[in-house]
């Protein structure tokens, strides 16, 4: 990561640092905050609150600026992106760190001006914040208002003044400012889900995502991994998948029993549901045609005892390097991975079983991914759809028969979802649809859809 001159590292600096690289480069604040952590060294404590406040800046962004449109009278543009970004980070501690007193708040951000090189703009972020705070009372509700601040738990807080839409005249205005949500995405949604749906999801992506383990039943099962997080103090619990972990802290995954040893992997409960949605055989042949780092793909090699040809397939060599590694820790040999050209075949058929788990707008995932928000676009999801498609008719292409392919997304909208299988399915007649399932965020875990499309023995 690239550093400022005269940098004195903290959490608050570290998060800004990130927030700015986001935003000046399109990274994603995961990696970034790995890579820092590399070389920075940086107390747990200080690590979880940094990871809280940029990912905190990432998930709020629209409600932090609807909060700072009122106390900044010259137009955002005209204010230095280091600026803006240092008044998100200090609104945001204000607003919801309520454990943060708002005069520590306010003159740890207003430091970070010096900190950065700044000196001049202390004067200016002092009064912004100051503003802020101002506006800001102790009042809880649990109704959403223009003067209500979506906080958490379905709780709000209330405002001296409206900075939001107001939900009865406008609800489709008021989630995507109160709740941050792509301005273009908030209609959809309330069409498709409803309004208290809506609020449901809205809560869901502003906080952290909980944490999901797989158990490695080729190596150890669920009660007995659960008996040595507790003998060493780490808080979780059984997941609604067989083989799902949540964890309940914020353990070090490295540092979990097991993690050596293979035990197990980290993994969503979706992802869990897709690999079982297609529960390929021990003895089969086997093709994963998106494989990316093979969160997925590992788990059909579990599913097939370690007996048969799973080929795993990307178009990127750096995201198989994961997959190889990850497959060695958890002992795993049958996995053949493969880098395939873009414009390219996958390998020939015919396969008893195919996983295609596609490029997406990852809709599903704005909670665990907050920069997805802000890059995604309908013409984007619009954009994505013929290779969706392509890729699914490639792996029926090479379906044996009675084989299964199971069509996945980490996405929500349905032109990425069910239009694609319907038209595959219009140009496969001897295709039929075996199961599908669309699971919306937190219920539990991230979202998405599967179609499980099998081939009819003619």
């Amino acid at each position: 990561m690239a550093k400022p001159l005269r940098i004195q590292w903290n959490a608050r600096s570290l998060a800004l640092q990130v927030l700015l690289q986001v935003r000046a480069r399109d990274l994603f604040a995961q990696n970034l905050l790995e890579d820092a952590w590399k070389e920075i060294p940086m107390e747990p404590l200080e690590r979880r609150l940094c990871t809280q406040l940029a990912f905190g800046v990432l998930r709020r962004r629209s409600a932090l600026d609807a909060l700072l449109r009122l106390a900044v009278t010259r137009p955002q543009h005209r204010v230095e992106p280091w600026l803006w970004e240092t008044l998100r980070l200090g609104v945001y501690q204000l607003a919801y760190l309520t454990h943060v007193p708002g005069y520590a708040a306010i003159n740890e951000t207003v430091e970070l001006a010096a900190n950065y090189g700044q000196a001049r703009g202390k004067g200016f972020l002092n009064g912004v914040l100051r503003a802020v705070l101002g506006m800001l009372t102790d009042e809880m509700s649990d109704e959403p208002a223009a003067n209500a601040l979506p906080v958490g738990e379905r709780r709000y807080r209330r405002l001296t003044k409206p900075a939001f839409p107001d939900p009865t005249d406008d609800p489709d205005g008021y989630l995507a400012q109160a709740f941050s949500l792509p301005p273009w995405l908030a209609p959809r949604w309330r069409t498709r889900f409803g309004w208290q749906e809506c609020l449901r999801l809205g809560f869901w992506f502003a906080g952290p995502v909980p944490l999901a383990l797989r158990i490695n039943p080729l190596r150890t099962d669920r009660a007995e991994l659960l008996q040595r997080f507790l003998d060493k103090g780490v808080d979780a619990e059984a997941g609604d998948h067989p083989q799902a972990i949540r964890i309940l802290d914020s353990s070090p995954i490295r540092e979990l029993p097991g993690y050596a040893q293979g035990h197990f992997v980290v993994q969503d409960e979706w992802g869990m549901h897709v690999g079982s949605a297609l529960a390929p055989k021990p003895g089969s042949r086997v093709l994963d045609l998106c494989a990316g780092p093979g969160g997925k793909t590992t788990h059909l090699a579990e599913m097939m005892e370690n007996r048969g040809q799973l080929i795993a397939c990307d178009i990127s060599a750096d995201r198989l390097e994961p997959l190889v590694q990850t497959s060695q820790r958890l002992g795993q040999w049958l996995t053949s991975p493969m880098q395939i050209d873009p414009e390219g075949d996958p390998p020939a058929g015919p396969f008893d079983a195919i996983l295609v788990d596609v490029p997406c707008s990852q809709s599903g995932l704005l909670g665990r991914h907050p920069e997805v928000r802000w890059r995604l676009k309908l013409p984007e999801v619009q954009r994505l759809v013929p290779l969706q498609t392509k890729l699914l008719l490639q792996a029926c292409e090479r379906l044996a028969p009675g084989g299964a392919a199971v069509y996945a997304t980490c996405s929500l909208e349905p032109e990425e979802n069910q239009h694609v299988v319907e038209a595959v399915r219009q140009a496969f007649p001897q295709l039929r649809l075996d199961g599908e399932e669309e699971r919306l965020p937190g219920r539990p875990g991230d979202g998405g859809y599967w179609a499980r499309l099998r081939r009819v023995v003619e």
